[in-house]
């Protein structure tokens, strides 16, 4: 009896490698897996555990979020521009929706070459706009969702 094997063309093989590479890369944005100079680094730096444990609107800590750079919490990228100028953004790239994360003094998205200022605005494109704002404010040491 033959056996009916499905061979993907070497068109598709070709076509199919590179989207697996962003999705790949994507992830590993998104789950702050290393890679990322400041990001790594700073995501593991945890919230203080009693603070962290008494609200669970605690996303990190002033002391884990770098001056010049930002930390990626879960779906947030939480951002310090300058000394005590904190401020958060949806990790979510409006061009296509990969997660941006922190490099080099800026936010990048690592998809398709999107980059943002540590206020959420837009550098340049592919996106047309900045990131979406997530409220938060300084209690203490603890950086939460407002």
């Amino acid at each position: 009896m033959t056996e009916n094997r499905i061979t993907p063309s070497r068109r598709t093989v070709l076509t199919a490698a590179p989207l697996a590479a962003v999705v790949l890369g994507a992830a590993a944005c998104g789950n702050d897996s290393g890679g990322s100079d400041n990001a790594s680094t700073a995501a593991d730096s945890s919230p203080s555990d009693s603070a962290a444990n008494s609200s669970s609107d605690v996303l990190t800590t002033t002391s884990a979020v770098p001056v010049g750079s930002g930390v990626v919490v879960d779906d947030v990228v939480v951002t310090q521009a300058s000394a005590g100028d904190f401020a958060a953004f949806s990790t979510k790239c409006p061009h296509q929706g990969c997660a941006v994360a922190p490099k080099e003094g800026k936010l990048d998205c690592p998809c398709h070459g999107s980059e943002f200022d540590l206020d959420g605005s837009l550098v340049h494109g592919p996106a047309t706009k900045g990131l979406t704002p997530v409220d938060v404010q300084v209690r203490g040491t603890d950086i939460v969702r407002a």
